[in-house]
């Protein structure tokens, strides 16, 4: 996490665990506060696509 940055603005990135099990994250987000854009995490792979560019 200490890594990760918001692709868009490069600001922090907030962690919400939805689901998880005893070695990953399997749904949840990532919120940048400072952009007010999510990436959603689903089957434990976060898409940190920018918004205008996911399917």
């Amino acid at each position: 996490m200490d890594i990760l940055v918001c692709p868009v603005c490069k600001g922090e990135l907030e962690l919400t665990v939805e689901e998880e099990n005893e070695e990953e994250i399997v749904t949840g987000a990532l919120h940048c506060a400072k952009c007010d854009v999510s990436y959603p995490i689903e089957d434990t792979i976060p898409n940190l696509l920018p918004p205008d560019q996911r399917a």
